[in-house]
């Protein structure tokens, strides 16, 4: 029977040849159907279009080898889909069989009930030993796999290459020559921040914290500390805060500033220096600085290297309400493959989790090896338990940084505190 695809908003994904996938029993149904409507959520895009296409073209390899299923796709928005999995989790008859998620949202997924067990099927994936240990680990909880990695996303350093050549400047090597030499440009041009920084910017400063050998937290099985407070930590949190005042971004108007507001300062020309992801690429290239930046790694402490980067992206799960297990995770499979996600970044830029797809691409995109590179070097992820959404809802690391930029608090005591109410969140959670 001819593949049926209803699209409910807006679509994403690819294909690929896969091997029929093994069966199992972690499920909360009784159901293992072999034919009939699969439903399937995916995050939508800002330009959604492109990932509609490389959907469409998985789905129809999945019909030519599934006779008899059909498939609705529905684009959920990013910003309510807590919510609407949530939802989904506690009533199995509108839940979707195959879900795309944010891979941070891991852990309290497992928590809820709410994702399959699908290590078994993960093992016997041959594309499977190809995937960076990080975005694995971004799929893993308590020893056990709950879907497969479907995209990855690291930060890297952009810079003015007109400011600094204009001014004579190196490129920096090291976190002390970055913090430096921001502070440099803005006193030879106090109309730019040296580097646009943001007191709400998680994913900016958590490099300067480990890269001084600092963690965010301690522990694994899902029982965990918090580690924010360590030396270490506070030697990173120090130096990623002394880039706020008015030797380089001004704290008054840079507390309050996230991530996206530093890039949107960067591509707007205010700023000489920003760090920024693969994903900022294309808004950078739409600003008044396109033509003259570059991108380079992120540097550590010691000349060459680089800073250990958070690796974001998103997953794919499998639901444990599904009634048809065995095809979703085959679905699953198919929009995760490596063609699929070498098309996905052909299609929207997003970032390969396989590390071989990762040096294809690299080779054909110039601006894409710095984030290939920094990948490669150290990635770190958040700590994988169910109360890592609440310390990111709670807003505890930003509230840190700006009680530190602010002046409100010194870095041990906000740091302690910040601790304290991270403690109180894994506490919470068992």
């Amino acid at each position: 029977m001819k593949l049926s695809v209803r699209m409910v908003a807006v679509a994403a994904v690819l294909a690929t040849a896969a091997c029929a996938p093994q069966t199992s029993g972690n499920s909360s149904s009784d159901k293992d159907e072999k034919t009939g409507t699969l439903r399937v959520w995916l995050f939508q895009e800002v330009n959604n279009k492109p990932k509609e296409e490389v959907v469409d073209s998985v789905l129809a390899e999945f019909e030519t080898a599934h006779e008899g299923t059909d498939v609705t796709v529905e684009y959920i928005p990013v910003e309510t889909r807590a919510q609407r999995i949530k939802a989904a989790f506690n009533d199995p008859k509108s839940a979707p069989d195959l879900v795309e998620y944010g891979n941070t949202d891991t852990a309290g997924y497992v928590k809820d009930g709410g994702l399959a067990d699908v290590t078994e099927e993960f093992a016997a994936w041959d594309e499977a030993k190809d995937t960076d240990p990080t975005a694995r680990q971004s799929v893993t909880v308590g020893g056990k796999i709950y879907g497969v990695p479907y995209f990855v996303g690291v930060r890297a350093l952009y810079y003015r290459t007109d400011v600094f050549e204009e001014l004579g400047l190196d490129v920096p090597k090291t976190q002390a020559e970055l913090i430096s030499t921001a502070k440099e440009i803005r006193a030879a041009k106090p109309e730019l921040y040296g580097i646009a920084v943001g007191g709400a910017y998680t994913y900016g400063a958590m490099p300067f914290i480990w890269a001084h050998g600092g963690e965010l937290a301690t522990g694994t099985g899902g029982s965990y500390a918090a580690a924010i407070d360590s030396a270490a930590a506070r030697k990173g949190i120090e130096a990623y805060t002394s880039l706020f005042g008015d030797d380089n971004c001004p704290a008054a108007k840079c507390a309050a500033m996230t991530g996206n507001d530093t890039i949107t300062a960067f591509a707007a020309g205010k700023g000489a220096m920003a760090i920024g992801g693969d994903f900022s690429h294309a808004a950078v290239e739409a600003g008044k600085v396109k033509g003259a930046y570059a991108v380079v790694p992120l540097p550590g402490l010691k000349p060459g290297s680089i800073a250990p980067a958070f690796a974001g992206g998103n997953n794919l799960g499998v639901l444990r309400s599904t009634t048809h297990r065995t095809l979703a995770v085959d679905l699953m499979k198919r929009l995760a493959s490596k063609k699929a996600q070498a098309e996905l970044f052909e299609t929207m830029g997003f970032l390969p989790t396989f590390s071989d797809v990762r040096q294809q691409v690299a080779a054909k995109e110039a601006f894409v090896k710095p984030f290939v590179a920094t990948l490669a070097a150290d990635t770190k992820f958040v700590p994988a338990s169910p109360a890592w959404a609440q310390i990111d809802a709670g807003q505890v690391l930003p509230t840190m940084f700006q009680e530190v930029v602010s002046g409100k608090k010194d870095v041990a005591t906000a740091s302690a505190d910040a601790a304290k109410k991270m403690n109180d969140a894994f506490g919470s959670v068992g």
